[in-house]
């Protein structure tokens, strides 16, 4: 089916933003996740032999909702982001309860939950109590930025999955309300300093401008 020329620039336009998107949300987790691979026993083919398929059914996974729906794949990148900063990569972000991080007001919105469940459910398929969700999460996030033609990297695994999943925690996930002395507070608990903030607020300052002047 034709689409007409203004719908034609639409979509240009939502790609380049959700390209963007993308972009500051890379950045934060290279921030995150720099420091976590460091502090754990993570390396590269973790499960090259234990679920040699591992990542290649994830891939498949995430491939097959992108093509159904393309703005997955900002969801699974924030998903991914907002399970990292409140207790590191740990999947506990997946936990479903009235208390649990999902129930947090900056959770209510994420997206691509489906995706992770879906699929862990083809991997228990063939390599049953393997493969952890944590992993799951860190490699479809990967996955979907490159299917957006973003960038890809490789992705260290070893995640053990998170037990505990407490919404007050999630209340130092950093919001555009908080003032900077706040803002500096919640990198500092994670390891980050005032240049690690500097770096996404200006990113974030840019494209807000950048968005104003595009639709000038």
């Amino acid at each position: 089916m034709l689409i007409n020329h203004t719908a034609q620039i639409r979509v240009r336009k939502m790609g380049v933003y959700l390209g963007k998107y993308c972009y500051i949300m890379i950045i934060m987790l290279v921030l995150v996740l720099g420091k976590e691979v460091r502090s754990q026993l993570l390396k590269n083919g973790y499960y090259s032999t234990s679920c040699p398929k591992a990542e290649s059914i994830v891939r498949s996974t995430v491939e097959s909702h992108f093509d159904s729906d393309p703005t997955i794949s900002p969801g699974l990148l924030r998903l991914h982001f907002h399970d990292c900063f409140v207790q590191g990569c740990d999947g506990s972000v997946l936990i479903k309860g009235k208390s649990a991080e999902q129930a947090a007001l900056p959770n209510l919105g994420l997206r691509g939950l489906e995706v992770i469940d879906d699929a862990k459910a083809r991997l228990e398929a063939v390599c049953p109590g393997v493969v952890s969700c944590a992993d799951i999460l860190a490699l479809a996030a990967r996955d979907s930025v490159d299917l957006s033609d973003g960038p890809s990297w490789r992705v260290p695994t070893g995640r053990k999955d998170g037990r505990i999943s407490l919404a007050t925690e999630a209340s130092n996930l950093p919001s555009p309300l908080d003032s900077v002395a706040v803002q500096k507070q919640k990198f500092q608990d994670k390891g980050l300093d005032t240049h690690d903030l500097v770096t996404l607020l200006g990113i974030s300052i840019y494209l807000f401008y950048n968005r104003k002047l595009e639709n000038f």
